[in-house]
């Protein structure tokens, strides 16, 4: 009879043909719902404090006819308490993304991978058809997608808070070239993010042990984000200028060196002569040294877009590094 015929062989192995991350990504979902809430949480939060500041900012009482950010028809700076107050948390908005990247990547490297490794419950989601390759794919699939969406969110209501605010000659922490502004107002935050899944999951393969790859993981990211913050100025050749009297930079100038020109045409920096006879002064000093011009070096604002792209460009290279690292260990361990 028909109903007794067996099925054909194609359509057996149709099914699981179909079955590509769903399922395991399906336990993932369910497993760790609540650390995805409390993700979802931290992103309300965020914006929820955003907006809360520029609101607040908004119906302040205004001290000064252009938006109380320059002085007052006077040389004393007047600003009310809530732009202040503004200014004090957004300053710092670049940073806390980053922290909150970082987070990410702690979480995968702990949590999601090496304390399955740990406790040898890895082996029943193997044992159900799910490759290791498949297993590690949606552990890092997930939380890349999550992260990528969540941080975009944040970094958008973060750019639009800073609109609201004017980087003047009070106020230098809120430039675009600010420690703690800059990874948070462009895709740099994205880049940061992916890596900091991909070293999660590349620390969490290798060690095994939830509490050291958590640390590990830390540390390393840690040390990507000191080493590109305090080279990043190297990213993308600065601008040069020279004059003969003493330059002001532009309110979006990033300055990165300044000095003096000698006839042949070679580089007397500042620092050098910061340690010159008092009596003689610094600039007295350049002169005796042969500097006849000043010149500086510095970023302008257009620049901004370029140190950007390099920077995520160096993060996702990274990243792609970790991945392809986290993949081969886990093959060359588990087959």
């Amino acid at each position: 009879m028909s109903t007794l015929t067996p099925p054909k062989p194609d359509t057996v192995t149709a099914a699981p043909s179909r079955v590509t991350l769903r399922g395991p990504v399906r336990v993932l979902l369910r497993v760790h719902r609540k650390a995805l809430w409390a993700g979802a949480a931290l992103l309300v939060l965020g914006i929820g404090i955003v907006v809360a500041l520029r609101v607040w900012m908004a119906s302040s009482k205004v001290l000064c006819a252009d938006g109380d950010t320059t002085p007052c028809g006077d040389d004393i700076y007047v600003s009310s308490y809530a732009h202040t107050s503004t200014e004090t948390f957004l300053a710092d908005g670049g940073g806390a993304l980053l922290l909150l990247a970082g987070l990410i990547g702690i979480f995968v490297a702990g949590p999601l991978i090496s304390r399955e490794l740990e406790s040898g419950t890895f082996r029943l989601a193997w044992a159900q058809s799910v490759s290791p390759a498949r297993w590690l794919a949606a552990r890092l699939a997930v939380p890349a997608a999550l992260a990528v969406i969540g941080l975009t969110a944040l970094s958008i209501v973060y750019r639009w808070g800073l609109w609201s605010l004017r980087a003047g000659p009070n106020s230098p922490g809120l430039r675009w070239h600010a420690e703690g502004v800059f990874p948070g107002t462009g895709p740099a935050i994205l880049g940061y993010a992916l890596l900091a899944v991909a070293v999660g999951a590349l620390c969490g393969v290798v060690v095994r042990r939830t509490l050291l790859s958590m640390s590990v993981t830390a540390l390393s990211l840690g040390a990507v984000a000191a080493c590109l913050g305090q080279r990043r100025y190297e990213l993308w050749p600065s601008a040069f200028r020279q004059s003969d009297e003493v330059m002001n930079y532009d309110p979006g100038d990033w300055p990165i060196d300044s000095g003096m020109l000698t006839a042949s045409g070679e580089k007397l920096y500042w620092q050098d002569c910061f340690e010159a006879d008092v009596t003689q002064g610094v600039e007295a000093c350049m002169r005796g040294r042969g500097g006849i011009a000043y010149f500086s070096e510095y970023h302008p604002a257009s620049h901004y877009w370029p140190l950007q792209l390099v920077e995520t460009g160096i993060l996702l290279a990274l990243a792609a590094l970790a991945v392809f690292a986290a993949f081969r260990v886990l093959r060359r361990l588990h087959g």
